[in-house]
């Protein structure tokens, strides 16, 4: 049997990694970006009513917008610290100013949650329009707190 490969999100120290966003990997024309939230192994992990909300803020939002040709994907880390964003042909200035953009248009978004309903989200009683607006304007804040690079610091 062949030795199993750790993937590349398992080489990076969890333990230093802050809130910012950084690109995980490139694969051809695919960039993905780690949307991290939150500090991991601290025990500030995002319930599941946020990560849910949010995601389908953001994920409509980014797909409506004008790089929507570029998404690929968005959808929440397991580990509930973050998202992982996947863009095509990807300048990262302009996927930062795409992501600040979203998170602000979700912080300004009046209305009912995109999705929630139980024709459109197998867990539509989940969604809270607040939590997604709580969490984006945390993530404008850590986005703020310091120079993003891209690159994980070791």
């Amino acid at each position: 049997m062949q030795p199993v490969q750790r993937i590349t999100s398992f080489t990076i120290n969890h333990d230093v990694l802050l809130p910012g966003l950084y690109v995980s990997r490139i694969d051809g024309d695919i960039t993905t970006y780690d949307m991290r939230h939150r500090r991991p192994n601290t025990g500030d992990l995002m319930d599941n009513a946020t990560m849910h909300s949010l995601e389908h803020m953001f994920a409509t939002f980014v797909r409506n917008s004008a790089l929507f040709d570029q998404v690929v994907y968005f959808g929440p880390m397991g580990c509930q610290t973050g998202f992982y964003l996947l863009m095509r042909d990807a300048d990262n200035d302009a996927v930062l100013a795409l992501i600040r953009e979203t998170m602000g248009k979700i912080l300004d978004y009046e209305g009912p949650v995109f999705g929630a309903s139980a024709r459109e989200c197998g867990n539509y009683i989940n969604l809270d329009l607040s939590l997604a607006k709580a969490e984006a304007k945390r993530y404008l804040d850590e986005l703020s707190a310091r120079p993003v690079t891209f690159t994980y610091e070791e």
